[in-house]
Parts: structure tokens; C-alpha cells; sequence
């Protein structure tokens, strides 16, 4: 008796075990059809037994609160096109991000396609690798981000399964309980879908149309406080097409030294930017602020679906230590490393894959980035801001143009009806107002494509006044367009953005003092 009662006492303590142990020893025999057990029954025990019986089988509350921004607006949408005509999508992708493999244009050279199929010969990477990737592969990586101005060696890579799973380790290292991560607004909406997820909070910064997406500094510093862990930067930008100057990322990286905050650098676009503008890696801009530089072999070498990326750890004054350092090499212990074979594939994609090939992408969605720009800009009631790399562009709609049209999202439901022309909406990069459009599409078919959404702007576009309809007048007069397009946007929804971010600028302080007074916390904090 006492022997069972020390049985019981046991199995008491584990919820889970405690319906196993009773059954062991309640059953009458082996082959009982019914299920007895002790007259003493603990509350957990009975959830056990009820559980079992009603196979209440619940997804975890963190996978219930991942989302996809763009499926979950897209998928509200009634989306219908005009059966009469070709459907040309100018949001091509899945899931999160744009694919350009969809288009006949934009397909990994020869090179490339025989890097992999010699490491498929050789019989070399059919098994595991070490989880922060082969030491060869990590050489090259570093020798690749090298020639960008980074100053690593291979033991500061880690290679990961594309540039996606390099974000979600490089925002899980640094996603300590109760911080909060600045994100940039509009911006790649995986940022969102990462952060439910870490159970984090994600603050908005600003980006300006009005100077070519450049990021709102003061507003970006309004933003900050003692919880803030890392700084989410992506240039060139997804979805604005934008390139930022040198002088602007050091304007933003002495922010960032100030509040002594790391940076996770979204830079996959790395390198495809357009005559009259040059890629800077931020971090061969300073010695000072470590970041996390994420990348991959994705966008410039075309092949999003082989999933290859790479984490490039920039801490020329060791502030992350080795505690981040060992943590990164922890994390990529949940997929034991990426693809084996294109890790044996990357040394000769790296370095073997013809300048030809980058020049030729790059001339193209220049081409039709310059195809469009001119085009839109010449639609009343559309102000396209000029992109200046990566593969997209995003266009204002002036809605006071277009009443009957509730929001961007009800403009393009119409759109698809009629013209069967699909843009994503800026709802889904936090931006309504805009739409988004890819411009890795054959050129023939991109002018189709616009020859429609001007078709369609015709029909709807409202005559308001003169000084309204002035707004976009028809001649090639890019200052004045600017300017006008400066007072609409700061007239509406963008000064209503400017009184909220002073208000949350002096409810954070973020004033002299302020940082004076909590240097010394945040710096323990991040070092």
C-alpha cells in the first residue's frame, strides 16, 4: 500500500505521466476493454484522460500568430480577372518575396547551372555539412563580402537556407524577452511575419518619397528607447527600389552608434542598382557599430529556389562577443546547415559566374524601370517615385483622383476585373496609397501592362480643378512634378503620420539628456 501510495506521489507531479502511470497500475489485466482508475484522480489527470479521449489536438499560440501580410490581404481581395484578356501579373512571386525565375528573361546563366551539376558529379556533398556550413563554402563567402569592403574571414560566416532563414536567425539572436526591433516603413513584410514568431514588438520607421525613399531620421531616433535590440536596415529596398547614398547611411550609423544598437542588414539586393548610383555594404562604412549582414545568392545570381544565404558577422570592436557569436552557431543547429549541394556549388558560382551576366540583368530591369517610370509619370493621377535598383517600383495613387474607389485595395480589385493587371497594393508593405509593381517582366509585356492601368486611369480619373489637374502635367518637367507631389503627400495621410511621430517623439524623449543618462545601461546591454 505505502509502496503504491510512493507511485502515485510521483506521478502526481507530471501532468503528462500521470494518466500512463494509472493506467498501469489500475488496469484489471492486459486485455481489459475498459479503462479503470484510481479512486484518487488529480485535476490534470482528468484534463489527460479528457484530452485523450476527444483528440483535442490545438496548434502552438506561436504558429497560430505567424502570418504572411500579403496572403492575408491578398487573400480578402476578390480578385477576378477579365477572362477576355491575358493576365499579366505585376506582383510575380509566391509567398513573401518576388520571383523572377517566372519570367523567361531572368533565368541563372550557364555557368551557374553547370556549378551545380559539376558538384551532382562529383559525389562529394550527398551528406551533411557542418550546420554553420562547409569551411571551403564559408571562404568563399567571406572573399565575396570582401570585394564589397567587409573586413571577415570565414569564421565570421554562417551559411543558412536563403536570405529569409539568415533574418530569422540574425532577428532570434538579438531577440532578447520584452525588446522591440525598428523596422522601415514601407518594407519587406517577412520582417512582420518573423517577429510574431520572437514574440517581439516591431516599431515602424519612416521612409520619404519625397527624397527617394531615404530613411526619417529623426523620426527613426523618435523611435527608440531601452528595449530597443537591433535595427532592421534593407538597401537596396523591397519594395521601393531604392539606393541610398553613402552620406545618408552614415547619417543613419551614427544614430545607431549613439544608442550603441546593433544593425541587421537586409542586403540581398546587393549590387543591383542602376547607372548614376553605386551599392555601399553598411558595414564597410563603419568600424564602430557591429551588424549582421544578411545576403544570398538569390536575387543577383537568380536562383531563389536553390536557398542559399549567408549570415556575415561585421565587429571589427567585438561588441557582439562571443556569447552572439555561439549563439548563431547554436541556432543553425535547427536545420543541421543548408543545402549540401550548393554549398560544393557556391565556390565556383561566386567566383566563375561572368560579369556579362549581372550586367545583363541589370540593364534590363534598368530598361524597364526607365519604360515605366516614363510611362506612369505621364498618367494623371498616378506619381511613380524613380527606382534606382533591386526589381521594383512603387506608384502614389492620388486617390482624390479616383473617388469612387474606396482604397488602393478596392482601385486594384477593379483593376484585375477589367484589365486583369495585378499590383500588389501598399497595404501589404504598410503603406496604403501605393502600389507596388515588379519589373522583371519581358518588355513587351510590362508595356502591355501599362498601356492597360493608363486605359484604366482615363476612365476613372475625376476632374477636380485646374491647380488640381495640374498636378501631372504632360511634359517631361521632373521638378515641378516633385514639388507638387511633395505638398499632396505632406497634405494628407503623411502630415497625419508627421503629428503622430511628434507626439511619440515626446512621449519617448529621446532628447540629449535622455541618452546621456541611459548610455551607460544601453551600452552594458548590448555589449
Amino acid at each position: 500500500m505505502d509502496s503504491a501510495k510512493s507511485i502515485s506521489a510521483r506521478s502526481n507531479s507530471n501532468p503528462l505521466t500521470n494518466g500512463r502511470s494509472s493506467l498501469s497500475l489500475s488496469s484489471s489485466s492486459p486485455t481489459s476493454s475498459s479503462l479503470s482508475y484510481p479512486m484518487e484522480i488529480s485535476e490534470e489527470s482528468e484534463y489527460f484522460e479528457t484530452k485523450q479521449k476527444d483528440w483535442s489536438i490545438k496548434a502552438s499560440p506561436k504558429a497560430l500568430a505567424t502570418i504572411n501580410p500579403i496572403r492575408r490581404i491578398v487573400e480578402t481581395m476578390n480578385l477576378q480577372p477579365n477572362k477576355e484578356k491575358s493576365f499579366i501579373p505585376l506582383s510575380i512571386g509566391n509567398n513573401l518575396a518576388s520571383d523572377p525565375t517566372l519570367c523567361e528573361n531572368f533565368r541563372p546563366c550557364n555557368e551557374i547551372i553547370e556549378s551545380l551539376l559539376e558538384t551532382i558529379k562529383s559525389s562529394k556533398f550527398h551528406g551533411y555539412q557542418p550546420a554553420s556550413g562547409k569551411e571551403e563554402s564559408r571562404h568563399a563567402v567571406a572573399e565575396y563580402c570582401q570585394a564589397y569592403g567587409m573586413n571577415v574571414n570565414f569564421k565570421d560566416i554562417i551559411l543558412t537556407s536563403g536570405c529569409s532563414h539568415a533574418l530569422d536567425m540574425a532577428m532570434s539572436v538579438l531577440a532578447v524577452p520584452g525588446c522591440n526591433m525598428l523596422v522601415p516603413r514601407p518594407g519587406f513584410p517577412l520582417y512582420k511575419t518573423l517577429s510574431a514568431q520572437l514574440e517581439i514588438e516591431i516599431r515602424y520607421y519612416d521612409l520619404m518619397p519625397e527624397q527617394n525613399w531615404q530613411i526619417d531620421l529623426e523620426d527613426l531616433e523618435s523611435k527608440i528607447d531601452l528595449n530597443t535590440s537591433a535595427i532592421i536596415y534593407n538597401n537596396p529596398s523591397n519594395p521601393c527600389g531604392s539606393v541610398f547614398p553613402d552620406h545618408h547611411i552614415r547619417k543613419f550609423l551614427e544614430i545607431a552608434e549613439r544608442y550603441c544598437l546593433p544593425i541587421i542588414a537586409d542586403e540581398i539586393y546587393e549590387n543591383i542598382v542602376f547607372s548614376g548610383h553605386k551599392f555601399h555594404a553598411i558595414a564597410s562604412l563603419t568600424e564602430e557599430v557591429p551588424i549582421l549582414h544578411c545576403s544570398g545568392t538569390t536575387k543577383k545570381f537568380l536562383i531563389p529556389g536553390w536557398r542559399l544565404g549567408w549570415i556575415a558577422i561585421n565587429d571589427q570592436k567585438d561588441r557582439f562577443g562571443q556569447e552572439i557569436r555561439t549563439a548563431l552557431n547554436s541556432l543553425s543547429q535547427r536545420i543541421i546547415g543548408p543545402n549540401a549541394l550548393i554549398q560544393g556549388a557556391l565556390i565556383n558560382i561566386l567566383t566563375k559566374t561572368p560579369e556579362r551576366f549581372f550586367n545583363e540583368t541589370i540593364e534590363c530591369l534598368q530598361r524597364n524601370a526607365h519604360l515605366a517610370y516614363n510611362h506612369l509619370k505621364m498618367i494623371k493621377g498616378l506619381t511613380p517615385i524613380r527606382p534606382a535598383g533591386a526589381f521594383y517600383l512603387m506608384v502614389r495613387i492620388e486617390m482624390e483622383f479616383f473617388p469612387m474607389f474606396h482604397n488602393d485595395l478596392h482601385l486594384v480589385e477593379t483593376l484585375v476585373a477589367e484589365e486583369s493587371v495585378f499590383c500588389l497594393p501598399g497595404a501589404c508593405f504598410e503603406y496604403p496609397g501605393y502600389v507596388r509593381l515588379v519589373l522583371s517582366l519581358e518588355t513587351e509585356t510590362l508595356q502591355e501592362a501599362l498601356n492597360r492601368i493608363e486605359n484604366f486611369c482615363r476612365k476613372y480619373f475625376t476632374h477636380v480643378d485646374e491647380t488640381v489637374y495640374d498636378l501631372h502635367p504632360h511634359h517631361n518637367d521632373h521638378h515641378k512634378h516633385t514639388h507638387h507631389h511633395h505638398h499632396s503627400h505632406h497634405s494628407s495621410d503623411h502630415h497625419q503620420r508627421r503629428h503622430n511621430h511628434s507626439s511619440n517623439h515626446h512621449r519617448n524623449v529621446h532628447t540629449h539628456d535622455r541618452h546621456h543618462k541611459h548610455h551607460g545601461q544601453r551600452q552594458h546591454h548590448n555589449e
